[in-house]
């Protein structure tokens, strides 16, 4: 009979609900096509890095393979729950470049406009929950 490894952690593994199947597959979609933008647009990402972070193409470059990475660790249950935590602590960190894009964009009226800004900043902390219950890192209490 095999022996479940989490057990002696303490840990209780339950069936993942559908709801949590599909957020999880659905936000590892979200996170490697944005992966992917960052190859396809390096130039325009760099340009929305704000000044005080050096080397903005590498770090375009750095984040899109941060999101790839995080993408693809979603899927195995093996790592799941630690993509849960980076991904959520990812999109905390670039919650400020994510601001300084707005303040450029609407600052000079040349970029793209409130609508897109303004649920963009909004849901910065959905994405982040999602990414902690989509991967199983939190459990909600009922």
């Amino acid at each position: 009979m095999p022996v479940d490894r989490y057990a002696s952690y303490g840990f209780k593994r339950q069936r993942e609900s559908d709801a949590r199947r599909w957020g999880r597959w659905a936000l590892a979609l979200f996170y490697a096509l944005g992966g992917i933008a960052h190859f396809a647009f390096t130039d325009a990402m760099a340009a929305i890095v704000p000044p005080a972070i050096p080397l903005p193409v590498a770090v375009v470059a750095i984040t899109g393979v941060i999101e790839l990475a995080g993408a693809a660790m979603l899927l195995p249950r093996a790592t799941r729950r630690f993509a849960g935590w980076g991904l959520a602590a990812y999109a905390l960190c670039v919650w400020p470049a994510n601001i300084y894009h707005a303040m450029l964009d609407l600052g000079s009226g040349t970029g793209l406009p409130i609508w897109y800004h303004a649920p963009r900043l909004l849901l910065q902390p959905a994405i982040i929950w999602w990414a902690l219950w989509g991967s199983g890192a939190v459990e909600l209490r009922r």
